[in-house]
Formats: structure tokens, C-alpha cells, sequence
């Protein structure tokens, strides 16, 4: 259950960044520390256990960031002149060069292509007539092109993916910014650091490369929440400022905001507008599926009777991650097999269809039904492929 895994401890790090947040903004520093080295303590777990998932690059350097920030909190807790407090003032100072992207900004992109996602086509479509003919073609556009696209649906459908594929089809650069990170970073200043990050964005596209600015959760950011400080709603007004900026038709930067969410509902409404582009990203069909169990399956040996098409069938339902965690619960039925019987041969038998059934009979949809409701209701108004 490697996808199921890091996506747990992935919710873990996310849910103690807010936390820090939360106490943060506060003055609670203690608490906010404490939070904050847990989401460090998993995110290193992530890190040393799944060297290979194809986040690792941004896993590293969230990890920095949080590193980072827990000397910042520790920095609070010392009394005036102590060490700390002056190791704080170097990594602000560093923080000023204008060659670099803002430090809560991960300057880091997958190496993952439209070909690596199942499915989608869609999506993908839309992206490519959003953002990489204006940037191939940009005297085809001569009314302009969207600055801003949403990506919304079901989690582990593979948003984040989309984006850095996007990057990579352009040969941009890729700009990932989290809501649990960026507004930790943001409290006392977050104006300053909204307009750090886009003219740093600027700087680069006016050097001749894309900028795809990719903000995870986005909800969290630019949503309307029940209570909030006076400081939150001046950087959704400065978002909004810049967004708008990148519309100027007198110099055609490319620099795209991706937005990627699992609730669009809780978006503020000028943000829905900003976004010219609200690309629905569902679970996939079985077409999708089929692909994804051909590409996972590759991998590794297949008994005679797994049928493929049977396989998706059984699967509708179900989201990529849920998908990849079956595979491999049902290769893992083979190892631990080869291991219980003494590791004879080679290596573990073929899977077989029954590993998949068994599998699929104690394994449920992770996505919640509601959930899905809600999303087609949002689409049917607000959809804008």
C-alpha cells in the first residue's frame, strides 16, 4: 500500500503545518514548534521509506522549508542575542537575493510527462490549449490566453501530476507552493511575500522561461473561512492584484497559476473568476483504469487468467492511488507467499486473478460518495473546460 501510505502520512504533515500555523498566529510558539518538528519527524519518514515515489524532489524540499522554519520558531523562544535568534537574521537576509525564488517557494518538478498519467484526456487537452500552444504559438493568441487554471475533483486523481507535466511539455519552471506552508510563511507579511513570488515569476518569464506557479490545496488559501485575520483577506486581495496583472496584453509573460483543489465550493467568488480555466479532473473511466492497470502491471509477473478488462470493470470507483495500492497489495500476497514457503525459486509466483479478488473484496473506494455529489453539482455550475 506504498500510494496509501505516503498519502496518510501526507495528510499527517499537512495537518501539523496548520497546527503550527494556527499556534503560530496565536504567539503560541511552543505549541507551533512541537507541530512543526512532527511534520518534519514524517516528512524524513516519508523521505527514508519511499525513495522512489515520484514526489520525492518536492518531499526534500518541504522538507528544508519546514527545517527552516522550525529554527525560526526556535529563534522566538530564545532570549534576545542568543544564537538562534541570530541564525534567523542570516536566513532572511539570503532570502533577499532576487536570483532565487522566495524560500517557501519549492523550485523542484517531477520528472513526470502527459505519457506517465492514465487517462485524462480531457484534462490534458484543455491544459495544452491553456498553456502550451500560447507558449509554442503566442502570435496565434493575438486575443490573449488564460493566466489562471483550476484543477478540481476527487483526491489521488492526479492533479499535482498535471502540473508538473505541464512543466516539463514547455521546459518551464516549475513553482510549487502549498497552503499549509506558504501560510505559515505569509503570517505578519503576507502581502510582501505574494508579490515576491510573482515578480520573482515575472523576472524569469521575461528572461524567456514559462513559469508555472502550481498552489496545492489552494482552498485553504484563497478560500472564505469562518474566522480570519485581517491579514489573510489582504493577501487574497494582493493574489488578486497580481492575477490580474499577469493579464497585461502589452507584455504576454508566460506565467500560468495552477490552482488544484478538492473542495472549489470553499473558493472565494473572484477567485472563481480569475480562473479562466476550472478544469474538472474525475476518477478515471475504465479506459483510464485499464491503461493505469497496463502500466503498474508491467512491472511485474502476471498469471495467464488475469483479465485486464475484467480488472477495470471491477475497479470503477476507484482513484489512482486506490488503483496502485491494489496492484500492489496483490503482488505483495506473492512475496509474502514466496517468504512464508521458504523463498523457493527465483523469485515469487505469477499474480494471479484471485490475488486481485481477494484484494478488491477487503479494499473499499477511498473516495467519499458525497464528496463526488458535490463535485459534479459545483462542475454543473462553474465548469469552464
Amino acid at each position: 500500500m506504498i500510494s496509501r501510505a505516503v498519502q496518510v502520512l501526507e495528510d499527517a504533515v499537512k495537518k501539523h503545518a496548520l497546527a503550527a500555523m494556527n499556534a503560530e498566529k496565536r504567539g503560541d510558539y511552543e505549541i507551533a514548534l512541537y507541530n512543526m518538528k512532527k511534520a518534519v519527524e514524517i516528512l524524513e519518514n516519508i523521505i527514508r521509506n519511499y525513495p522512489d515515489h515520484p514526489m520525492i524532489s518536492i518531499y526534500i524540499k518541504s522538507l528544508k522549508q519546514y527545517k527552516l522554519k522550525v529554527k525560526q520558531l526556535e529563534s522566538k523562544l530564545l532570549p534576545a542575542g542568543g544564537p538562534g535568534e541570530e541564525e534567523y537574521r542570516v536566513e532572511i537576509r539570503d532570502e533577499k537575493r532576487d536570483d532565487l525564488p522566495p524560500e517557501f517557494v519549492l523550485k523542484e518538478k517531477p520528472n513526470v510527462t502527459f505519457d506517465d498519467i492514465a487517462g485524462l484526456e480531457e484534462a490534458k487537452e484543455a491544459i495544452k490549449e491553456a498553456i502550451i500552444y500560447p507558449i509554442r504559438r503566442p502570435d496565434l493568441f493575438p486575443l490573449g490566453w488564460p493566466r489562471g487554471i483550476l484543477l478540481y475533483g476527487p483526491p489521488g486523481t492526479g492533479k499535482t501530476m498535471l502540473g508538473a507535466a505541464v512543466a516539463n511539455e514547455v521546459d518551464g519552471e516549475f513553482l510549487y507552493v502549498s497552503a499549509a506552508s506558504i501560510m505559515s510563511k505569509w503570517l505578519g507579511e503576507g502581502e510582501k511575500n505574494v508579490k515576491k513570488l510573482f515578480d520573482y515569476a515575472r523576472k524569469r518569464a521575461e528572461q524567456g522561461t514559462p513559469v508555472i506557479i502550481f498552489i496545492d490545496e489552494i482552498d485553504d488559501l484563497l478560500g472564505v473561512h469562518s474566522s480570519e485575520v485581517g491579514g489573510e483577506v489582504r493577501v487574497r486581495n494582493q493574489f488578486l492584484k497580481e492575477m490580474d496583472g499577469l493579464q497585461d496584453k502589452g507584455k504576454n509573460l508566460h506565467v500560468y497559476i495552477i490552482g488544484a483543489t478538492n473542495k472549489p465550493w470553499k473558493l472565494d467568488d473572484p477567485f472563481i473568476r480569475r480562473f479562466q480555466k476550472r478544469i474538472y479532473v474525475p476518477l478515471p473511466d475504465k479506459k483510464a483504469r485499464r491503461k493505469l492497470l497496463e502500466m503498474l502491471t508491467s512491472k511485474i509477473k502476471l498469471s495467464s487468467d488475469v483479465d485486464l478488462d475484467r480488472l477495470a470493470d471491477m475497479l470503477e470507483g476507484y482513484n489512482g492511488s486506490d488503483i496502485k495500492d491494489i496492484v500492489f497489495d496483490a503482488y505483495m500476497r506473492t512475496v509474502k507467499e514466496y517468504f512464508k514457503y521458504g523463498g523457493g525459486g527465483d523469485s515469487p509466483r505469477p499474480v494471479s486473478m484471485r490475488d486481485f479478488e481477494e484484494v478488491i473484496k477487503r479494499r473499499k473506494p477511498s473516495v467519499n460518495p458525497e464528496s463526488l455529489r458535490m463535485l459534479e453539482e459545483w462542475r454543473k455550475k462553474f465548469n469552464a473546460a
